[in-house]
């Protein structure tokens, strides 16, 4: 079998869990699940058996039993064998003790595969007590922590009292890998380990796999000699020694713990949720072989402490979960009360910010930027929101070394290291973004956490464990605290709640532009109706009237003065009524977009409109004409309406002047109408282009109130814009603005 190398592009990937050897204080041998043969053999077996154990290969297993003890049944190991596959477990079987040579021995078997691996390992112990013993009053004594700091003490001077190691430290594995010791008990003559921290190389993403599948592992003697794994069968699988506790260890952590001066140790997994949330990591330093039995109950030490660890942080996750949704709920019953959404998430004595541990929070909706607290400025949210809206794939997304990865960040890492955003709408980039601030840690690494490498005779670089273990501080910046997952749940709560409200308000917008639309609808069908049908009476009015005056000559001068003053109050209200249904015919009617010749139809509109009003001293001047797309009917409505009013209110300028001309710029025709006119009360500017609105100051002129209306209209239908400039006896410029197409 071809042994593995460990160079600097696969130190992850190192095959640990087929080492092909086995410590040398016990012995392997695997035989076949289905006819109990030897196929694999530890070489140090002979040793036991009093025979080469390349001799074993391809034999039954019994004969190893006669070989380990002839006067023990030779079925001893098959019956047990049997016993284990008909049960389907071999928990209940391990350890099986025997005796080899007159010495006390356990047998621990495992299936791997199509394999059954027996390891035999000495029941004797370096230890001076009975474990099991004493394990009730450790467990007591663990438990009786308070917090979570005295808990792991307790847990490292207990497992110290039952193994003796020198050195039992409780050691924390952070997100990233590396670990941290956050408890430790030992020896008085030894320097402390306790605050250091460790890169995730030195414990790497496979041997934490194993961690979570083999609760306790030692390393009962650094420095003796490896024994190889054997088998007869040409170019076999490496055996999986994934379950085994007498696997070998990879050479570069023995060299590692060699450089550390460790003779031997022993480490205990604590599970927490499923994850390995660290190690009871034990040193001794002279070797130090502990049995089974005392190794397992050393696991249950390891497996209460862990349960504990759940607990108590269970109990303080829950205690912070209870405390942010709480400031969630109170956020959503906010948006249920604030009919703005971003008062809503920022005016409340809860804010959005409180429903994480920010420092700040924005929000960004309807092109807004609205934050509380510490927040980078709007320009630096805004780049935050660029940067999102082209990374974010999911709807939260959460760091705490923003500046790491977005270098632009690093200007403003102060307030912004740590960001968390959720997101509204992807669309319109609306988002809420919270901000935690830089925290300067100094982390002290047991060593420089890089390992030095060596140039190999194959000329690879090869990774070499570090010689040094002197504290190594090291300032990191650029990073904040990290967002807990209770924070992320409660953003997750109110991002549902925000997003239900944004589109509970946006159906209630709904339903009232279709009520509005309906009125709309409505209040047009009526407005055409009523001034279609006034025509006719009105009609009625205006010809008895004018018959009296034409035929009645006994009327006296006030009577005709009476019925002329009917007839001209028909005209004005036929007039208006003209008005009306000219305003009702544009909300009816569509547009139909055609080029116009605006050089034609200003000429038409001026001399209509000079003939009609004959104002005495006017000039007109027609400047440029550029074309614009229209509909023809409508725009002449627009033209006629602005130019009449240009000159009806100029008409008494001595001398009159009134200009119309057009500019192109960028993507839009621009036409004005400027007058010398009597000019607006700036007081009425809001009014201008309201239905039925007259200026004070051209009372004396005659007009509906309905002109402007229309234009206002048709300019909106079109989907142009239109403006005004005025100033009271100085003059009127109306601006009109179409999009060229």
């Amino acid at each position: 079998m071809q042994q593995f190398q460990v160079d600097l592009t696969n130190c992850d990937k190192e095959p640990i869990h087929i080492p092909g050897k086995v410590q040398p204080h016990g012995f392997l041998v695997s035989v076949s699940s289905a006819d109990l043969l030897i196929t694999y053999i530890s070489q140090n077996t002979g040793h036991f058996a009093g025979m080469n154990a390349q001799d074993l290969l391809g034999k039954h297993i019994n004969e190893l039993s006669i070989a380990l003890n002839p006067t023990a049944p030779a079925e001893q190991l098959s019956q047990l064998l049997s016993v284990g596959k008909h049960n389907k477990s071999f928990e209940n079987i391990n350890p099986f003790g025997i005796d080899i040579n007159g010495q006390a021995w356990y047998i621990i078997i495992n299936p791997s595969g199509n394999q059954l691996v027996m390891e035999f390992e000495p029941a004797e112990s370096n230890l001076a007590l009975d474990v099991q013993k004493v394990i009730g009053r450790s467990v007591t004594e663990i438990l009786s922590g308070r917090n979570l700091e005295t808990l792991l003490t307790n847990a490292a001077a207990e497992v110290k009292k039952v193994i003796a190691y020198d050195r039992v430290m409780i050691y924390r594995f952070n997100d990233d890998g590396h670990g941290e010791v956050v408890a430790e008990v030992k020896n008085d003559d030894l320097e402390p380990f306790f605050g250091l921290h460790y890169p995730a190389s030195d414990i790497p993403r496979q041997a934490r796999e194993l961690y979570k599948i083999n609760l306790t592992r030692i390393i009962a003697d650094v420095y003796a000699e490896d024994a190889p794994i054997i088998t007869y069968q040409k170019d076999a699988a490496p055996l999986d020694l994934t379950h085994s506790g007498l696997r070998a260890v990879s050479p570069i952590h023995i060299q590692y713990l060699k450089n550390m001066g460790v003779a031997s140790s022993f480490s205990i997994s604590l599970i927490a949720h499923g994850e390995l949330w660290g190690l009871i990591a034990c040193h001794n330093y002279s070797p130090r072989f502990i049995n089974y039995k005392a190794r397992d109950a050393a696991k249950l030490i390891g497996q209460l402490l862990s349960s504990a660890l759940e607990y108590r942080q269970d109990e303080e996750d829950t205690e912070k979960l209870q405390q942010l949704i709480a400031a969630a709920n109170t956020v959503s019953g906010n948006l249920k009360n604030y009919g703005n959404l971003q008062e809503a998430l920022v005016a409340g004595k809860t804010t959005i910010k409180d429903i994480t541990e920010a420092a700040g929070a924005a929000v960004i909706f309807n092109n807004t930027i609205t934050t509380i607290g510490n927040t980078p400025t709007d320009e630096q949210i805004a780049d935050i929101a660029t940067w999102l809206q082209a990374n974010m794939s999911d709807a939260i997304y959460y760091t705490n070394r923003f500046p790491e990865i977005h270098t632009a960040a690093r200007a403003y890492s102060n307030t912004a290291s740590g960001i968390m955003a959720c997101s509204l709408s992807k669309d319109l980039s609306e988002l809420v973004i919270w901000f935690k601030p830089e925290q300067l840690t100094s982390i002290s690494w047991a060593g420089k956490p890089d390992k030095p490498v060596e140039k190999g005779e194959d000329g690879l670089l090869y990774l070499n464990p570090r010689q040094s273990f002197e504290a190594w501080t090291e300032i990191v910046k650029h990073t904040s605290d990290r967002w807990s997952n209770e924070e992320v749940s409660a953003v997750v709560k109110i991002r549902e709640e925000i997003i239900y409200a944004i589109n509970r308000k946006a159906n209630e917008i709904r339903l009232l532009n279709e009520r509005l639309q309906l009125a709309y609808e409505e209040l047009d069908t009526f407005s055409y109706t009523i001034s279609h049908d006034l025509r006719t009476p009105l009609s009625s009015i205006k010809s008895y009237s004018e018959f009296l005056l034409q035929s009645n000559t006994s009327l006296d001068d006030n009577a005709r003065r009476i019925l002329g003053r009917v007839v001209n109050g028909a005209d004005k209200m036929n007039l208006l009524i003209q008005e009306i249904l000219n305003y009702t015919r544009v909300g009816r009617a569509d547009v139909k977009y055609n080029k116009i010749d605006m050089a034609a139809l200003l000429k038409e509109i001026t001399g209509e409109v000079m003939n009609a009003l004959n104002p005495p001293n006017l000039k007109l001047v027609i400047g440029d004409t550029p074309n614009i797309y229209g509909d023809q009917i409508m725009i002449t409505q627009v033209f006629t309406n602005l130019i009449n009013n240009a000159v009806k209110y100029s008409s008494r300028a001595n001398p009159g002047l009134v200009e119309v001309k057009g500019v192109v710029e960028h993507n839009e025709t621009i036409y004005s109408v400027s007058d010398n006119g009597v000019g607006i009360d700036v007081n009425y500017f809001s009014r201008v282009f309201e239905l039925f609105k007259r200026m004070d100051n051209v009372k004396d002129f005659d007009g509906t109130g309905v002109g402007l209306a229309i234009v206002k209209r048709i300019v909106e239908k079109h989907q142009a814009r239109i403006w005004f400039d005025s100033k009271l006896k100085v003059g009127t410029v109306f601006y009109v603005a179409f999009r060229n197409l």
